[in-house]
């Protein structure tokens, strides 16, 4: 009786291990994994936390720079001296120390407003780092989704692939027999068995073609290369789109729209800062200083043994730019330009956009009719295929009639599983420049 529970135990088990090694991995799962494990993704939002961080510092760029010194240094002199007089005097060993020590404060109160746009444009950069962000993950969503369904697609094509080695199969049957009873030749029964592998030597090129996607899609998503899982029979279209709800408000959907806005309001706040280079900059300036100077022994009497000095001074200071080779004028030309520059590349943006979604849309209606008419065929080829059959059972028709209409549903069965992926991958280009694949 423990054998038997053993041996049960054994079974459960492995088809436990079975099952969870072939666990479903739905759409969404393999996004939000991506969300958190892709390298692109983890690498822009390192690019957006720099920026981040630079902006949280940005507002000491308003407050006064504090800076101290402070030095000790330790003398050993010898001193040769003949006055006037004829009095000589010749001293070694003369030791001394010197402490020194500042308290500098520099505050900048006017520089022609320069610091307020440095600050505003550190802030600009920020969101800028952000609008990176969406964009890297708008297209890495649009690239999981496409691998996704291409796992789908190719399992897909591996059904079919199946449906028609069992035709082949019942082919090589039925050729058999014929041949066996003496109403069947030869050539069928070769031919039948020719198809069989060949359709033998596509599935097993399908199930590696699968395992190739799936390991492309594991890198985008961050899993391990061991993990085993299924995924989708079925690739769901969205049938309700249209061009005038993707070109809504497209300029404030569409990230790399975003981005070159971004890149304009950047470019205008470099040049406020160059415009401020031409104007002075007042500033207050103060310092505490202290000083102490100890000597041991001295030659001249009227060296003191010990002197100490201290004391705070403020004020303020002006600094006119008068003349710099004209660099400064150079500099906020060049920053005049740069916004031109921007601004031609937002226009040229938008116009390659306006390109895409037009043509990503023309394909979308293409495959979704492409995909109504291949519904139809697989109808028609399967039920021609199941008439051929029968007729070829009851010696009405040949096998070459036969064959004819098994190739007609195996190019139905591709143009059909090729239309339906073909209106997904569509359908998300479209909601990928939209940029609302995710929100």
């Amino acid at each position: 009786m423990k054998p038997k529970i053993g041996s049960l135990l054994f079974v459960l088990l492995t088809l436990a291990g079975t099952a969870r090694s072939q666990d479903l991995l739905s759409l969404e799962e393999a996004i939000v994994l991506a969300l958190k494990n892709n390298y692109d993704i983890r690498l822009a939002r390192n690019d957006s936390a720099s920026f981040a961080l630079d902006d949280s510092y940005a507002n000491w760029a308003y407050a006064p720079r504090l800076n101290a010194t402070a030095s000790k240094v330790w003398n050993n002199n010898a001193q040769k001296q003949e006055l006037a007089n004829g009095t000589k005097r010749d001293t070694s060993g003369l030791k001394s120390n010197v402490l020194q020590s500042s308290i500098n404060l520099n505050w900048t109160l006017f520089d022609g407003l320069k610091m307020f746009a440095t600050r505003e444009r550190v802030a600009e950069l920020e969101r800028l780092g952000a609008l990176g962000v969406k964009n890297q993950v708008v297209n890495t969503v649009a690239e999981v989704v496409t691998n996704y369904y291409g796992i789908v697609r190719q399992k897909q094509q591996l059904q079919a692939i199946i449906e028609q080695k069992s035709i082949s199969e019942e082919r090589v049957k039925l050729a058999d027999k014929k041949l066996s009873v003496g109403l069947g030749a030869k050539p069928e029964l070769l031919q039948a068995k020719v198809d069989l592998n060949a359709f033998t030597a596509a599935q097993l090129q399908q199930n590696t073609l699968i395992a190739q996607l799936k390991e492309t899609l594991n890198q985008l998503i961050g899993l391990d290369k061991s993990a085993h899982y299924d995924v989708l029979d079925s690739i769901p279209i969205n049938q309700d789109l249209t061009l005038e709800n993707v070109r809504n408000n497209l300029e404030k959907t569409n990230p790399q729209l975003l981005i070159a806005q971004k890149n304009i309001s950047i470019a205008e706040l470099i040049y406020k800062e160059r415009r401020g280079d031409r104007f002075p900059v007042v500033s207050f300036n103060s310092a505490y200083n202290f000083s102490r100077n100890e000597n041991k022994a001295v030659i001249n009497n009227f060296t003191p043994l010990f002197n100490q000095n201290s004391g705070l001074n403020y004020g303020f200071s002006m600094q006119i730019p008068i003349f710099n080779g004209f660099n400064a004028k150079r500099l906020q030309q060049q920053a005049r330009l740069d916004v031109m520059q921007q601004e031609i590349l937002f226009d040229n943006q938008r116009t390659l956009l306006d390109v895409q979604v037009n043509n990503a849309f023309r394909d979308y209606e293409l495959q979704k009719r492409n995909l109504d008419l291949e519904d139809d065929n697989i109808v028609l080829a399967k039920e021609n295929v199941f008439i051929a059959l029968e007729r070829f059972k009851q010696g009405v028709s040949t096998y070459i009639e036969l064959r004819e209409a098994q190739i007609s549903l195996n190019d139905a069965y591709n143009r059909l599983i090729a239309a339906r992926f073909n209106a997904k991958v569509a359908e998300v280009e479209l909601m990928r420049l939209k940029g609302e694949l995710i929100r």
